[in-house]
């Protein structure tokens, strides 16, 4: 595949395509919508605030966020399970981007199915799959868009080229977003329908990417021996892992503070329902932000996301990719222990989205592309990226399960958020180990 500015826009489609899961989904709509819809009165009528947030699931009874944060370190546990071995089928027979399609149209039409969520007992273990298979389709496809990466641009553009990615998926999310506050609150359309909007856009916009993205092409086909020959590419990456001293350090430490990034991306509106208060129209304290007020913080960190890539990507030249991730993990260890210690009122929470939305746009795209310049010469990039996804999605589940097993022990979401300053401290101590360059020559070296 040649290096084509079209190529590149239409990789960075995807983002744009697929973005509206991880902010409608993910971060805003869907999450509120839960809360709302599993908070219950000693009656089983939903009620706001923090009052009555248990649930009953397969006979057992669970806090509503932490039972949404078991099911997704589920579905990121099947994640890691399915990626590495269909990762190294479509190197082997050349078909990254219909792995890719396929798990788009999971995705897409899980998020549209939960249109039908309902959380009474005997339906909620029902809709809860749909949450699952939405987060599977989500990240599976993800993996297989990330792994074209090394193939659209040369290491010296991988930087911009990721920021470019993610940028078209913050103004992508948010702009369906505000179609679907424009649906609630001006046309008074059920919330329900915006899970719609979402497969139809994912979708609907995917197929400008999988118009242009070509795969490499093979004469292999399938057959009884393709899986082991799958698991054959996976075993070449694993050795070329070994010979790879920077590559590996520099895994270790993303894995740790992916434990924090992404919890935090996944858990932080349940943060501003159950630990923020406002002062209600008689002096009264009200714990919970309103449905309003938690929409623009979420827009908010879509926005200044977009700069927040850029940043980073231009501090990346200047300084190198391992020393800006220093400074981003420096950064979010210090919103974790401002949110711990200072977040109560909206105007704190208001403050902690603007740094959380700079940060966050500058350490997905900068991983991603500091991954790529990373890798030795190889054909074989899905198998390389389902390795990368595979360690977001470990750490994932580790964050997930801390964060949902502490506010079970202790009942509050703080204890949470103090524990995710350890994951980006013990990163950032590991990324000083980073190797500034590969010490196997045997391999193609980029410089950081």
């Amino acid at each position: 595949m040649k290096y084509s500015k079209k190529i590149q826009n239409a990789w960075a489609m995807y983002d744009w395509a697929n973005s509206t899961y991880n902010l409608v989904i993910g971060t805003a709509i869907f999450p509120i919508f839960y809360n709302a819809v599993t908070t219950m009165n000693k009656d089983g009528v939903p009620v706001d605030g923090a009052e009555g947030d248990m649930v009953l699931f397969f006979g057992s009874t669970f806090k509503n966020t932490e039972l949404l944060s078991y099911c997704l370190a589920f579905a990121m546990a099947i994640v890691c399970i399915l990626s590495p071995a269909l990762a190294g089928v479509a190197d082997y027979l050349g078909r990254k981007k219909m792995f890719m399609r396929f798990f788009c149209y999971l995705g897409a039409l899980s998020c549209g199915s939960l249109y039908f969520f309902d959380p009474q007992v005997g339906h909620l273990e029902m809709s809860m799959l749909s949450v699952i298979l939405a987060c599977i389709g989500f990240w599976c496809s993800y993996a297989f868009n990330n792994s074209f990466l090394p193939e659209i641009a040369p290491p010296d553009e991988q930087d911009k080229v990721s920021a470019k990615g993610y940028s078209f998926g913050y103004f992508g999310s948010v702009l369906l977003l505000v179609i679907n506050l424009v649906m609630m609150q001006v046309l008074d359309i059920d919330v329900r329908y915006c899970f719609l909007t979402v497969g139809i856009w994912w979708i609907g916009f995917a197929h400008y990417t999988f118009y242009y993205l070509k795969d490499a092409k093979s004469d292999r086909t399938f057959d009884r021996k393709v899986i082991v020959n799958g698991f054959r590419e996976l075993g070449k990456v694993w050795n070329g892992l070994r010979h790879t001293k920077r590559l590996k350090s520099y895994l270790l430490s993303f894995f740790v503070f992916s434990m924090g990034v992404q919890t935090i991306m996944q858990m932080a509106t349940f943060f501003g329902e159950k630990e923020v208060y406002r002062i209600g129209p008689n002096g009264e304290k009200i714990v919970g932000l309103e449905t309003g007020e938690l929409i623009s913080a979420v827009l908010m960190v879509q926005l200044i996301a977009i700069p927040g890539a850029y940043v980073f990507s231009y501090l990346s030249k200047r300084i190198g990719n391992t020393t800006t991730l220093k400074y981003a993990l420096g950064m979010w260890t210090l919103v974790c222990l401002y949110g711990y210690f200072m977040i109560a009122s909206p105007l704190t929470f208001y403050i902690a989205a603007g740094c959380i939305g700079f940060i966050m746009g500058g350490t997905q795209s900068l991983a991603r592309s500091t991954y790529s310049k990373f890798l030795p010469k190889t054909n074989d990039t899905a198998s390389y990226f389902s390795f990368y996804d595979v360690t977001e999605k470990v750490g994932l589940i580790i964050g997930l399960l801390s964060f949902g097993y502490l506010e079970g022990a202790f009942g509050s979401l703080r204890a949470s958020i103090l524990a995710l300053s350890l994951f980006f401290i013990v990163g950032l101590t590991l990324m000083f180990l980073v190797p500034k360059k590969e010490s196997n020559h045997n391999t193609l070296l980029f410089e950081s």
